[in-house]
């Protein structure tokens, strides 16, 4: 297991390829690790899309709020 962060700047992707990419990182952590997203907007619907699918299940933890990036660490808690 790697102690590197790994970032997923999401800013050169179109909006129809984002989300996508975000939950596959998701699914690849292990319980305890994080990643850090980067993005051109507030991601608050995406918040809102771990919540429903992942309730109780991940961490987020705004890192920077704007106003051209926003940067937010999101992680998987112990099952």
């Amino acid at each position: 297991m790697s102690d590197t962060l790994k970032i997923v700047d999401v800013r050169p992707l179109i909006p129809a390829q984002r989300h996508g990419l975000i939950f596959q990182t998701f699914a690849e952590l292990q319980p305890g690790q994080v990643f850090e997203l980067v993005n051109d907007h507030d991601p608050k619907p995406l918040y809102y899309q771990f919540a429903f699918e992942h309730k109780d299940q991940f961490s987020w933890e705004y890192l920077e709020q704007g106003p051209q990036v926003w940067r937010v660490r999101i992680g998987k808690t112990a099952a």
